[in-house]
């Protein structure tokens, strides 16, 4: 289907509904709930936060349940949006006051939302959602542990070490691998989906003698069908779609990055997504959202469009020889938008090329699920050399049968 035909976006639902998930903690120390300490992480193998001090671990909210975010999708109406996800307006630098000391600390929130203070020791953290992208609705804590993503590294760039750059594999270090948050948002859709095209339904095949200009007669098959003007009208539901939200991640330029291997390790079971807390990110990086709303949207509408096709290529046994869609048109009557930190592990290599260019290679692991993508730099002259002598053993066992025939 050409650019043209495909789901143009329209105008957004009413709206937007602002919900709160902001709470009432102000930036600053956030403490420990027994003994007030302020150093505290993720304890991935439990999935719970714990206490540097007393070792005291605790769960915090599911985000989408606490904020009623996960309502009837059939149900949706207008633009409903957390409110972590308000056009990206200010500064990414935020300074915050220590309140154990009354020190101002400069936070830049581009490299994370945690600090120390330089005068206590303090950990700092950001919680308040001022409008730079930087404090999501909600996070997706990692469960696969750093180990096992350094083992699942290992195996992936080991299963292809004969066609990598020598490089490459000198400098490979899986150990390297970083735990990041990496920004998106989570979408719930409501619409209505119409498509339409023609499809053909095959009556009768038979065989016919044809005669060639030069009078030879050979066979040939010929096939017989019905051609229908096929149409289909029905509700659409999307629950959870994922949509990047960096604009250095939705850069898709293969020249210069491999960032469309990241999309191939989703997806994350974001209905488990817990209410934000700058905590979890303890021993992490983060990136910050810098991409609204608005600029995602049309992005989303194509997305439901194609799920819309294919929903309605699940109704069309009947068309044996196939359908062409030649439109889809989508009303979205309800948008649900909730921003997140999804855990990814990455290892990242940057190529040299010899033209001076350079290519920024990922091997990304799912911090959630365990699955893994990449991209290495190749070989070329190996790769070209064993194609070579592939296509002369081709050549060869070609003339053998030609000989004995």
């Amino acid at each position: 289907m050409s650019d043209a035909d495909a789901p143009q976006p329209g105008a957004p639902p009413d709206g937007p509904r602002v919900v709160s998930t902001g709470g009432d903690r102000s930036d600053g120390i956030v403490r420990c709930e027994r003994c007030g300490a302020s150093e505290a992480s993720l304890n991935v193998a439990t999935g719970m936060l714990r206490c540097g001090f007393c070792r005291y671990e605790w769960r915090t909210e599911n985000a989408l349940v606490t904020f009623d975010l996960d309502g009837a999708i059939g149900e949706l109406s207008g633009v409903v949006v957390g409110s972590g996800t308000a056009d990206v307006t200010a500064d990414p630098s935020v300074t915050l006051r220590c309140t154990a000391c009354g020190a101002d600390v400069v936070i830049d929130t581009t490299a994370g939302v945690q600090a120390r203070c330089h005068w206590c020791r303090h950990t700092l953290s950001l919680t308040e959602q001022v409008p730079n992208g930087a404090v999501p609705d909600m996070l997706l804590p990692f469960r696969v542990p750093k180990a096992d993503a350094v083992t699942r590294v290992a195996e992936f760039v080991g299963k292809r070490t004969f066609f990598a750059h020598p490089r490459f594999r000198a400098e490979f270090t899986p150990e390297n691998v970083m735990g990041v948050y990496l920004p998106y948002m989570v979408v719930d859709v409501n619409a209505h989906a119409r498509v339409a095209g023609e499809g053909e339904h095959q009556t009768r095949s038979y065989t016919v003698q044809v005669r060639n200009s030069e009078g030879e007669t050979r066979s040939e098959r010929r096939y017989d069908a019905d051609v229908y003007d096929v149409r289909r009208a029905f509700d659409v539901h999307v629950d959870d779609l994922t949509v990047e939200s960096s604009a250095e991640r939705l850069d898709r330029d293969t020249e210069r990055t491999s960032n469309n291997v990241i999309n191939t390790i989703l997806p994350f079971d974001v209905e488990n997504g817990v209410r934000y807390d700058p905590r979890y990110l303890q021993g992490f990086t983060s990136e910050r959202r810098d991409v609204d709303v608005d600029a995602l949207r049309g992005a989303v509408h194509q997305q439901v469009g194609d799920i819309a096709r294919w929903r309605a290529d699940e109704t069309i046994d009947h068309y044996d020889r196939g359908v062409r869609w030649d439109s889809t048109d989508v009303d979205v009557h309800g948008e649900r938008w909730v921003s997140a930190y999804l855990p990814v592990w990455l290892y990242s290599y940057l190529e040299e090329k010899k033209d001076g260019s350079t290519l920024l290679h990922y091997v990304a692991v799912n911090g959630r699920t365990g699955e893994t993508m990449g991209s290495i730099p190749l070989n070329k002259g190996r790769l070209a050399l064993v194609a070579g002598v592939v296509e002369a053993f081709a050549l060869v066992a070609a003339v053998v049968l030609w000989v004995l025939m």
